[in-house]
């Protein structure tokens, strides 16, 4: 993949693994829905969950960009994360969000629910900033013959 095919496959979904190093133990890894905004990674989460309190420590984080279809297919992406407390911000981004979940807008209506919704759980903003991703597409074996041209090679980080 050259760079804009990284970027594109990025921008063509919807889902990541987010991880970030815990205070304690190992790094940490959660599924969540991202959106794109201009250069950034947008994930919306609760003030007082892990994520939030991690990148207050720590802003360097990967996401591991999830292809939804089998055989699965992934990019991982390196980015330095922020803290966007904004209410509001908080609030377009979770219906954003619950629109990419359902597969259609939401009704102008429902966002007085949404907000506060986001309210209740004190929802933030976490503002990616991506600076590489990981050169190595999965290569996929679909029928046997796919043996025969099945190669693998050790990888290295590229700018994003």
């Amino acid at each position: 993949m050259d760079r804009e095919e990284r970027r594109q496959f990025v921008r063509d979904h919807r889902t990541c693994i987010f991880g970030y190093n815990r205070k304690n133990d190992g790094p940490a890894m959660t599924v969540v829905y991202y959106i794109v905004d201009g250069d950034e990674l947008l994930v919306s989460t609760m003030a007082d969950r892990a994520k939030a309190k991690a990148v207050q420590r720590d802003p360097h984080v990967s996401l591991c960009v999830l292809d939804e279809n089998w055989p699965l297919t992934y990019l991982q992406v390196y980015g330095t994360a922020e803290l966007d407390p904004d209410p509001e911000h908080a609030s377009q981004l979770m219906r954003k969000v619950t629109e990419l979940m359902a597969g259609q807008p939401m009704p102008d209506e429902k966002y007085p629910a949404i907000q506060k919704m986001c309210a209740e759980e004190k929802r933030v903003v976490l503002r990616i900033i991506p600076y590489a991703t990981f050169e190595t597409p999965p290569r996929h074996v679909y029928q046997a013959d796919d043996l025969d041209t099945l190669t693998h090679f050790t990888s290295k980080s590229q700018a994003w």
